[in-house]
């Protein structure tokens, strides 16, 4: 069946989403309030600091095989769920929140103190100092050479600030996301170099009185300085505790053997609540990555005179972006990281990936994307709301995909990661806020029709839903002839009625 786009229906689910949030409440978070469940109305001020942690060699467990084969998944997806388990245990007892897990990449917050008076700031980011450094310590202890996984190389960016905590997620996904600089400036710096170690902003390094530099994703702490505020912090917990406990685990609870099955397209069907390391998807798949370009910037210049509307642009966009994958294309929404959606297409069967197809799925789905941002940016001024400089970048991926859970029983967060993933998410990366671009792998696997549409450069401007349709059909895409023959076939009975009822009327006057 042909998947498709349609404007009325994207109207009506934007105009629910915006009665949704029509009145908003900002409060300021305390210490008694919970971060789990917040209604998509509703929004705290938090006012803490962010912590992101990069595995850098999480690529190289990736590449530790030729092929991407199960092999090179099964021991990074092993790798990261050692990692997990073991951070976990050292946020639990530091008294610092998860807010997210992304594969390689760690965002927790420390809101404790959990006050704005003198001191509290620096109290706090040397707070979160201390749990880097013990979170990188404690990864130097976790390899198994027996399953050939190293330990994790670690880079941490540290930031403070002001940040609105939202709901992150639906049903059998809900988690805190943060909106705001904070959290940006943070992941910019664990993801802006290849060197590992903790490095803070200018923002956080002169609130603990540290010397401003040039360039602070080029001037980690020394040891000097961590071990400053490892002593002010008193965390109370030692790496060796921290080991002995993860180590008494996994004797407790072995992860097992990770074992792959296919999904049985669509992928919407997938359940992932219910996978396991030993109940792990992997086949053939596009990845998705649509990124609100601009967003951040977006924040910052509304947090403290219109955060009410932050909230409701938030949700609008991203409830519609989730609403296109999944119920107009038929994929699988992964996770949001943020304000961007990773998601997962297949087209095929239970035994096989039709490549071409899933590649001339995901290309109509990326048009649908941008066509439903446009208008739910439309949908948003109408209601005379800010919505400048606000753009969709998105990234296509091919290749062996895998989808599971990962962690500690009862707390496992769900995982989806490959060299494709990796990719996508590098693609979207390189455009701007009205580029799609499209992997070399599903590229190479397209139809001439989408070649031709991406170009050499793998990138176009502008790809909308209608462009997306008459550009491929012109070109003997068959997925968007059939897309187009659905349309057509569906809207042909209310054209004849119409047509007979303006017809009609001129007949009976002759």
């Amino acid at each position: 069946m042909a998947k498709s786009w349609n404007y009325d229906r994207a109207s009506d689910h934007i105009e629910k989403k915006l009665n949704d949030v029509e009145n908003v409440t900002i409060v300021e978070y305390r210490r008694d309030m919970s971060l789990e469940g917040i209604p998509a109305n509703k929004a705290y001020r938090v006012d803490g600091v962010h912590l992101y942690a990069d595995i850098l060699n999480l690529d190289d467990m990736l590449h530790v095989t030729d092929e991407e084969g199960v092999t090179c998944h099964r021991r990074t997806l092993r790798f990261l769920n050692l990692h997990q388990r073991a951070v976990h245990r050292v946020l639990s007892r530091c008294d610092a929140r998860r807010v997210d897990f992304h594969n390689q990449r760690l965002h927790a917050v420390v809101a404790n103190p959990y006050n704005s008076e003198d001191g509290a700031e620096a109290k706090r980011i040397c707070r979160a100092v201390a749990i880097a450094q013990l979170i990188i310590d404690v990864l130097q202890e976790t390899d198994d050479a027996d399953e050939h996984i190293p330990n994790a190389k670690i880079r941490v960016g540290i930031d403070s600030g002001v940040a609105l905590g939202v709901n992150n997620g639906r049903r059998g996904g809900r988690e805190p996301l943060f909106l705001g600089d904070p959290a940006n400036r943070a992941a910019k710096l664990s993801s802006g170099g290849t060197k590992s170690g903790i490095y803070l902003t200018n923002n956080a390094r002169n609130a603990v009185g540290l010397a401003v530099v040039d360039v602070p994703s080029d001037s980690a702490l020394t040891p000097a300085e961590i071990q400053d505020c490892q002593d002010k912090a008193a965390l109370g917990v030692s790496k060796d505790t921290i080991v002995k406990e993860w180590r008494e685990d996994l004797e407790k609870n072995p992860i097992g053997s990770f074992g792959f099955s296919r999904h049985t397209p669509p992928l919407r069907s997938l359940d992932i609540t219910t996978l396991t390391p030993a109940n792990t998807r992997r086949q053939e798949a596009v990845s998705v990555y649509a990124d609100i370009d601009g967003f951040t910037a977006y924040v910052a210049r509304h947090i403290e005179d219109s955060a009410e509307d932050v909230v409701r642009v938030f949700h609008v966009i991203r409830a519609e972006l989730d609403r296109v994958l999944t119920c107009d294309f038929d994929g699988r929404r992964i996770r949001f990281i943020g304000d961007c959606l990773h998601g997962l297409l297949c087209e095929g069967t239970a035994q096989i990936t039709d490549e071409p197809e899933t590649v001339s799925t995901a290309t109509l789905c990326a048009g649908a994307l941008r066509s439903s941002f446009e208008l739910s940016l439309d949908k948003l001024e109408e209601e005379a709301i800010d919505v400048a400089g606000l753009g969709l970048a998105i990234g296509l991926e091919l290749g062996p995909m895998t989808v599971t859970r990962l962690g500690m029983q009862g707390d496992r967060i769900r995982c989806s990661v490959s060299r494709g993933v990796l990719t996508s998410e590098a693609e979207q990366a390189r455009c701007t806020g009205d580029e799609t671009a499209i992997g070399r792998i599903a590229y190479d696997a397209a139809t001439q029709a989408v070649r031709d549409l991406f170009g050499t450069g793998r990138k176009v401007k502008g790809l909308d839903y209608n462009e997306a349709v008459e550009a491929l059909s012109q070109k003997g895409d068959e997925t968007a002839r059939a897309t187009k023959r659905a349309a057509f076939e569906l809207a042909a009975p209310a054209i004849a009625a119409a047509s007979d009822r303006t017809v009609r009327p001129f007949a009976e006057n002759k």
